[in-house]
């Protein structure tokens, strides 16, 4: 394959043209392990070197804007580059490259994940399922959810928002502890949060 184009169109990329018409976006490494340049002639492991490096290339710089678009574990990473196409190898690779380069940390990351939510008004179990979802490897979840503030007053604020009345009956009460259960919390938390509001609203 004949190289026709050398064009460098930022710092440390290149557009690499053919004979044939086509294209492949390069990096200065592939550049210069393979001393392109215009009039090059490569023969078919040199194309396949030149288009694995590229392919690659352009993994590393997908997997940079998506990073940039918002915080996203590991996995969650992994899988967005494999749906969209890129090869589960290129994929690792990125993700192992943006690791090293300090751009992603999945410990921080579920530190993130719990605060977030925490401040949404969603209990541990609620939370845990988030981290789960995202691909965030247990090992980091207990620390994460040390950073979690104390559940006891924002399970109280949320079931007074949800019962309409200072006397519920139980079939309201029962709405509210089921929703607060959705929300994460534990019965133990609803519980107390119910016992709470009944000493403060109800009176002989």
């Amino acid at each position: 394959m004949l190289v026709t184009e050398l064009r460098e169109t930022s710092s440390g990329r290149f557009v690499v043209g053919f004979s044939d018409g086509s294209e492949l976006r390069a990096g200065l490494d592939a550049v210069a392990d393979l001393s392109l340049y215009k009039g090059r002639e490569l023969d078919e492991d040199e194309f396949s070197q030149l288009s694995s490096a590229a392919a690659l290339s352009a993994c590393k710089e997908r997997a940079l804007r998506l990073i940039g678009m918002r915080p996203m574990s590991c996995k969650e990473l992994f899988d967005k580059l494999t749906e969209k196409g890129e090869s589960p190898e290129n994929a690792e690779t990125a993700v192992s490259w943006l690791l090293e380069m300090h751009y992603m940390d999945d410990e921080q990351y579920a530190g993130m994940v719990v605060r977030h939510y925490a401040a949404k008004g969603y209990g541990v179990q609620r939370i845990k399922n988030e981290l789960y979802r995202r691909g965030v490897p247990k090992k980091y979840w207990e620390s994460a959810l040390e950073e979690m503030p104390e559940t006891e007053d924002t399970v109280y604020k949320l079931l007074c928002r949800k019962l309409r009345s200072d006397a519920p009956d139980k079939a309201e009460l029962k709405r509210a502890a089921d929703s607060l259960f959705r929300r994460g919390y534990s019965w133990d938390e609803i519980k107390s949060a119910i016992n709470r509001f009944q000493d403060e609203h109800y009176t002989d």
